[in-house]
């Protein structure tokens, strides 16, 4: 498999926004929440290697450049796994390598995740000396018991400090993440982790009710009666105490899970919900350009080992027909603030977008659909009305 694209696929090429996703497959420990991608050294022994990885997505990068004919990257995200495990110096040597194959447009947002443990203020002097213009930090909460429940590993204060580190260096653009609903968190802590955030002075939050994903140890637990579930009732309001604290504090909500201050907007991720083209390298990185997905083998040492054959390290993929982008469209647009066009609305749907006005879930102004405060929580049951009134 050459990795090459159709032509129809490459035609719109450079008029979506373009973004390039490295995905860095390891961590020093696993939580026990966490269903991505990732493998601690324990788990890879000797099969792979930061350095194997590296000089695959350096090959992978090339392949992307000359499959889609290069266009420069708007926004890079460095995601993960612990991207920050990588030091200073690899994830200079990650951005160099995009930069010597798609290249950055000018002004292209160069963001990197981060575990606030393997942070220092040196860390986030060498990043920015290499051309990072964004940090998201995993915080999840300021409770030491909640983290515990979670299997973080940092301790609580680190998020915060390790943001005004970032923020000391020269970031103007920090992110703190945060979970909601973990089994054991109070209100109290909520609030404490709400005040952390805001202590740091951070211009955007992301904040995530938690998912018990199968096969993760939280689902053990769960399952064996160590730990409740997630209650729905408690995320709502959870929810709704998180999104008013950070109103007040001046970030507003621009997608569900996301406030930002004004033109603190994560552009990389409002790429995916907008319907850019994106190419996604690392192990099991997905990709989408012009209507074709698709998505790469999972292990770092297959993934290694395809490119060293000169092979895309591809898995599968899938040519999008048209209904299937429709559905997709609506049901990511609908999570932004920009919300949905009815002129993208079939007759059907556009009438049960119109219920949804009237039950206080949407709301029109300036000629799109928005979700409300309530409709926010029930984002999901919204955009499955509309879609289903169009089957």
């Amino acid at each position: 498999m050459d990795g090459s694209l159709p032509a129809s696929a490459l035609a719109g090429v450079g008029r979506a926004p373009f973004g390039v996703y490295v995905h860095v497959p390891f961590c020093a420990t696993r939580c026990g929440y966490c269903d991505f991608n990732t493998y601690t050294a324990g788990e890879l022994g000797t099969s792979a290697s930061p350095q194997s990885w590296m000089e695959g997505l350096r090959a992978e990068l090339a392949l992307g450049a000359r499959v889609t004919g290069g266009p420069a990257a708007g926004t890079v995200f460095v995601g993960g796994g612990t991207p920050s495990l990588l030091g200073a110096d690899g994830l200079a040597e990650v951005l160099a390598a995009v930069r010597d194959t798609f290249g950055l447009a000018p002004g292209a947002e160069v963001s990197t995740e981060s575990n606030p443990e393997s942070t220092s203020p040196a860390f986030f002097d060498g990043i920015l000396d290499a051309g990072y213009t964004r940090v998201s930090l995993g915080m999840q909460s300021a409770a030491a018991h909640v983290l515990r429940t979670l299997d973080r590993t940092h301790t609580p204060g680190r998020a915060v400090a390790a943001a005004l580190e970032a923020r000391a260096a020269g970031f103007a653009h920090v992110n703190l993440d945060l979970i909601y609903g973990t089994p054991g968190e109070t209100d109290a802590d909520l609030d404490a982790s709400l005040a952390a955030v805001l202590e740091a002075g951070v211009d955007h939050v992301s904040a995530y009710a938690l998912i018990v994903e199968d096969g993760t140890a939280m689902a053990r637990k769960v399952r064996r009666g160590e730990l409740p579930m997630p209650d729905d009732d408690v995320l709502a309001s959870r929810y709704e105490r998180l999104d008013a604290g950070l109103v007040a504090a001046g970030l507003d909500w621009y997608e569900v899970s996301n406030w930002s201050r004004p033109g603190a907007e994560c552009r990389h991720n409002v790429g995916y919900w907008d319907g850019g083209d994106w190419w996604g390298a690392g192990p099991g990185a997905h990709s989408h350009v012009g209507g074709v997905r698709w998505w790469n083998v999972k292990h770092p040492a297959r993934y290694a080992e395809v490119l060293a054959r000169g092979e895309s390290p591809a898995a599968a993929r899938e040519l999008l027909e048209p209904a299937e982008v429709h559905t997709e469209r609506v049901m990511l647009t609908a999570r932004l603030r920009s919300g949905l066009d009815p002129a993208e609305l079939a007759p059907a749907e556009l009438a049960v977008a119109r219920e949804r006005v009237a039950d206080g879930l949407l709301v029109e102004t300036a000629g799109r659909l928005v979700l409300t405060p309530r409709g926010r929580l029930l984002a999901d049951a919204v955009v499955r009305d509309v879609l289903v009134a169009g089957d």
